[in-house]
């Protein structure tokens, strides 16, 4: 049951002085999603690695309800193992890719007549259905990244003996390794280690057993829909929700953007049920939360791989956490023809060299900002800047916009507001282009840094105004500021 220990792989992570000395810099400390050390992060995962063995057993099996043929099971990349032991705890040895696929299953989806008895669709704790949701994680031990790229549920694909169908398809077709397969041939034979299967109503549970999660309601939401018994009532909002209202949230589609608003909300609550997730408070309450959750989830991840995968998240600075969405454009308003997301392959192919495991070239910059210069720039004159203000203070943006346009920055626009009140000014990639995100913050010398497709989706870089911008425009300005 022992992980193979390698001195290789163990010497593989980063040591370098720059690299010790920028990890536990200030800055980098301020940015660490919950565990400020290492041993703080061992104790607490060793209290949860007692309660999980109790619960489990520690068998080394997969945690999964499907029964894969030897075909299916070739499917993931499961010949290198992708943990050790360090001190009795496993950590990852090595990047790994897990896909993760969402199913939304009713009564009416799986031949059920009891929806005459009930007079609704109910929702049905099922995991064969069509996929609401797709995503690719990858954990990078060496790079201590962890990246995710959704992929809209209506991305036209060939799927193996199906022809060009919609991607959400494949699981109900072949299971999670066709849906493995699939995406793999997508993004150019990206090698998939691991798949986890989750139903929709596992989300509820999840959040209710880690005491809510806490998120910004973007909008005044309201639906509702009789035949499914879903009713959406949610105000605009910084709230504490508990686990039907997280589900109202990401089952709202009545917006501009569609399939891709959902999918932005769904990587906002996702960053939110992480940071709850890590907690040291709630790492204790994991094995009660694996109980509650385990009938809802199938996957070829043992338990063994499973402590290994939390203990790399629990020591993810934020900054290190990267959300993108799969690059492409839809095809149609939707209303004269099937509307599908039509993947870019010339973006796909920059995204996957980028962030799994492509040239020294296409390495990320977002370790340290302020090194950006030592990279190859790119033209400030090229990159689109969207800004967007959540300060209410036109005179900051303008201030942002000249600022910008002084240092070389000339195809900058202001758009629609951003909603949430931040007191840290955001500059986000919402594309990826992380280079060109640092760049225009070490221009700026203010902010944080993200990739993560909640920015404005048409432009290389979006720059959500913070507090902080308006207190150094008053201090620039000699403006007291009591």
């Amino acid at each position: 049951m022992a992980f193979p220990t390698s001195p290789t792989k163990r010497s593989s992570r980063p040591s370098s002085s720059k690299r010790k000395s920028s990890k536990h810099s200030p800055q980098k400390q301020k940015g660490n999603w919950v565990l400020t050390t290492l041993g703080f992060t061992a104790i607490a995962l060793l209290s949860a690695t007692a309660g999980a063995l109790l619960a489990f057993s520690m068998a080394s099996i997969p945690l999964g309800q499907s029964k894969l043929t030897p075909a299916q099971s070739a499917v993931f990349n499961k010949a290198k193992t992708i943990s050790y032991q360090s001190l009795n705890l496993p950590q990852l040895s090595r990047p790994i890719n897990i896909l993760v696929l969402g199913t939304k299953v009713l009564t009416s989806d799986v031949g059920d007549n009891s929806a005459k008895t009930l007079g609704y669709q109910a929702l049905v704790n099922s995991l064969s259905g069509l996929t609401d949701t797709m995503m690719l994680i990858r954990l990078d031990p060496e790079k201590e990244k962890l990246t995710v790229v959704s992929l809209p549920r209506d991305t036209q694909v060939e799927i193996e003996g199906h022809g060009l169908q919609k991607i959400n398809e494949a699981n109900v077709y072949g299971g999670p390794s066709l849906a493995a397969e699939t995406v793999s041939h997508l993004l150019g034979d990206v090698p998939i280690d691991r798949y986890v299967r989750v139903n929709v109503q596992a989300v509820e549970k999840l959040v209710d057993a880690l005491g809510g999660v806490t998120v910004y309601v973007p909008k005044n939401m309201k639906y509702q829909d009789d035949s499914q018994h879903l009713y959406i009532n949610l105000q605009e909002g910084q709230q504490h929700l508990d686990g039907n209202k997280t589900l109202q949230l990401l089952r709202f589609r009545h917006d501009q953007l569609g399939d891709i608003g959902r999918i932005q909300r769904q990587q906002m609550v996702s960053r939110a049920i992480i940071e709850q997730a890590l907690k040291p408070q709630t790492l204790l309450k994991i094995p009660d939360v694996l109980s509650i959750v385990q009938s809802h989830i199938d996957t070829n991840v043992n338990l063994e791989e499973l402590i290994a995968i939390a203990g790399f998240a629990a020591q993810t600075q934020r900054s290190n956490v990267q959300m993108l969405m799969l690059p492409g454009n839809f095809n149609s308003n939707g209303r004269t023809e099937t509307s599908y997301w039509l993947p870019d392959a010339a973006k796909i192919q920059t995204l996957v060299a980028q962030y799994f495991g492509g040239s020294p070239s296409a390495t990320s910059s977002l370790d340290n900002p302020e090194t950006v210069a030592s990279e190859p720039e790119q033209d400030p004159s090229k990159l689109r800047i969207a800004i967007q203000d959540s300060t209410n203070n036109p005179a900051a943006v303008q201030s942002l916009v000249r600022t910008l346009n002084e240092v070389g920055y000339r195809r900058v626009y202001v758009v629609e507001h951003w909603r949430q009140p931040l007191a840290t000014t955001r500059i986000v990639a919402p594309n990826g282009n992380d280079l060109g995100a640092s760049q225009v913050r070490a221009s700026l010398g203010i902010g944080e840094v993200l990739v993560d497709s909640n920015g404005y989706l048409v432009s290389d870089v979006t720059i959500q105004v913070g507090q902080d911008w308006v207190e150094r425009r008053h201090t620039e300005n000699g403006v007291n500021r009591s």
